[in-house]
């Protein structure tokens, strides 16, 4: 059975440009065990590149596997033709090799008991080597036209979307979800799926996340999703993000911290010493006003910075991208002398370590 947490992606091509290394190591730091991927939208394949006829899907599937993270599919269905949406659902999964598979039955299907009998015989005929889920509204009492029992009946799993929009309350939301379920003639395993994403001028707070998944956590569910990646990380507030990633629900090794979370811990430590050791003995660094090499000369100017540009500075990562041997970093800062909001920093990394490094910010009084 899926444990620990997981997130949704809609469109690859909006999470991060589709650049599979970028989602693979933020999925990787994040420790999530799985990533839902749309693989099909009623009778047609989803996220594949029809003017240049390359399916996006197969190489990101491939590289969540490479770390050991599950790589789920998930589809929207309409009902109008159970048949053809089961055919599609069935080479989708054969031919992606996807470790389990989310039908994804919203309003377009209420009252249609037959479809949904039809779509799940035909799928469970053929699919018997992993898991199938339902992701659908939060509560059946306020949707009940649903066909829940034609569905929840061949299904593994529940991912209710626990989406408390326009509230501020997700651990009540999420019990109230569970209760409902549980009184409904089938009862698979409910995983949840919280908001992680903004609508309409609403925002999900950073205490709200946490209540969510220590909610889940105390209800003993088997773990989370959040919907959804792009909105994540183009939209919200990155301490979402880092909310989610550090969240522990399954205490396994924690991976190491990215090059770009040490330079930031560096800056706020005020230790000259402290940031001096991330860099290679040769390296070189560049501002706008002048060029060093060399620890020495790197580590006196960050003298300068703790203890007359910024002094008792604090510093922010705002997000940073690249992998491999480059890190770009955006951060801003706070300090009794003034504020920085456009901190710009390239990283060009040898064996771990900084080599070259071209800073640029402005301080606003």
């Amino acid at each position: 059975m899926l444990t620990g947490k997981g997130m949704f992606i809609w469109i690859i091509r909006n999470c991060h440009n589709g650049d599979v290394n970028e989602i693979l190591r933020i999925a990787d730091r994040a420790n999530y065990s799985h990533v839902l991927i749309k693989i099909a939208n009623g009778i047609y394949s989803y996220n594949y590149d029809w003017e240049r006829k390359i399916d996006l899907v197969p190489p990101l599937i491939q590289a969540l596997k490479s770390k050991g993270i599950q790589a789920w599919g998930w589809h929207y269905l309409f009902g109008d033709q159970p048949g053809q949406e089961a055919q599609k659902a069935i080479s989708r999964i054969r031919e992606l090799g996807v470790d389990g598979y989310i039908l994804d039955a919203e309003g377009h299907y209420k009252g249609k008991y037959n479809a949904a009998k039809t779509f799940m015989s035909q799928l469970k005929a053929e699919i018997k080597d992993i898991p199938v889920g339902l992701s659908s509204y939060r509560y059946p009492s306020y949707h009940p036209q649903l066909p829940w029992d034609e569905f929840l009946k061949k299904c593994d799993l529940n991912m209710p979307q626990v989406y408390w929009m326009n509230a501020h309350n997700p651990g009540a939301q999420l019990a109230k979800s569970v209760a409902e379920f549980r009184n409904l003639t089938y009862t698979p395993p409910i995983f949840p799926t919280g908001a992680a994403y903004t609508e309409f001028g609403w925002t999900p707070r950073v205490s709200e996340v946490t209540e969510f998944m220590e909610k889940a956590k105390a209800m003993n569910l088997p773990g989370v999703n959040f919907w959804e990646w792009s909105s994540l990380h183009n939209y919200l507030p990155a301490e979402i993000y880092r909310t989610i990633r550090d969240f522990d629900w399954d205490p396994g090794p924690k991976p190491p911290d990215d090059i770009a979370e040490l330079f930031i811990q560096a800056l706020n430590s005020h230790k000259a010493d402290q940031i001096q050791a991330l860099y290679q003995d040769k390296a070189v660094h560049i501002t706008s006003e002048r060029t060093v090499q060399g620890k020495e000369a790197i580590k006196s100017w960050f003298t300068s910075l703790f203890t007359e540009i910024l002094p008792d500075g604090v510093f922010n990562l705002a997000g940073f991208t690249g992998t491999g041997n480059i890190r770009h970093i955006s951060w801003t800062a706070n300090s009794s002398t003034g504020d920085v909001q456009n901190g710009s920093d390239t990283l060009g990394l040898i064996d771990g370590k900084i080599a070259y490094h071209f800073s640029e910010f402005t301080v606003s009084k």
